[in-house]
């Protein structure tokens, strides 16, 4: 990190105090900001009322569990952009799933060792930058297609009239896909173009976040008519008419 860039904040929510003064200590020695919380009902209060740069969050809190929170927080208040990398001792796949699919952004099990830890941070964090926006976009170009609108200057979705709250991620993949109907992104195209290559996401995060976004914008996410799967190969966006 940059000695003139500002010092990014991170809400680190762990009610193990040990994991948590590890995550402090060591996102502090990184030259991270660092707020804790033990406590989900709290972490989610804190949420919605302060921005942050990053919410580092555990599953299992008292008064409200991990996912609770990772979806009240996408739904409303100043962090539903905010990157959110999930932390827990469970680590099957159902549970990585239904901790990508609540909203979170990355996912790291325990027991894990802390130069994984403070990289998988880095990684999220870099993904995230604003600049990173910037890249992705096709000079800034409002794209149109099938009743879908989306603007990446104002990173703002619509469908049929209606406004979409989406992610970063959801955006940035859904404008990929939308900008060049028709054309067959593979999974690894996609990994390169929205998460840029980190190597800590997953194919299968792609498809999440695919899910995520179907859920948003089809009618029947069940049955797409807009985001397609090439079978064995990866998305695409359906042709224009």
């Amino acid at each position: 990190m940059s000695a003139s860039e500002p010092r990014r904040r991170v809400l680190a929510v762990e009610d193990d105090a040990a994991i948590r003064e590890l995550m402090r200590m060591h996102l502090s020695l990184a030259g991270l900001h660092v707020e804790e919380s033990g406590d989900g009902r709290e972490a989610l209060e804190r949420a919605r009322a302060e921005p942050f740069d990053l919410i580092v969050l555990d599953i299992m809190l008292p008064t409200l569990d991990g996912i609770t929170v990772c979806r009240a927080i996408r739904s409303e208040g100043a962090n539903r952009d905010t990157p959110i990398l999930m932390v827990t001792a469970r680590d099957t796949e159902s549970d990585t799933v239904v901790g990508l699919e609540s909203g979170a952004d990355d996912y790291l099990a325990k027991p894990f060792g802390v130069r994984e830890f403070v990289a998988r941070v880095g990684a999220v964090l870099r993904r995230n930058r604003p600049a990173a926006d910037a890249r992705d976009v096709d000079e800034a170009r409002i794209v149109s297609a099938r009743g879908l609108t989306l603007d990446p200057g104002k990173r703002r979705a619509s469908i049929g009239g209606r406004d979409v709250d989406l992610t970063r991620q959801e955006f940035d993949i859904l404008y990929l896909l939308a900008s060049r109907p028709g054309i067959v992104f593979s999974r690894a195209a996609l990994l390169a173009r929205v998460w840029h290559g980190d190597t800590y996401v997953t194919e299968r995060t792609v498809d999440t976040v695919v899910s995520r976004v179907r859920r948003k914008v089809e009618s029947d996410p069940q049955d797409p008519e807009l985001i397609l799967t090439a079978w064995g190969v990866g998305y695409k966006f359906a042709d224009v008419d």
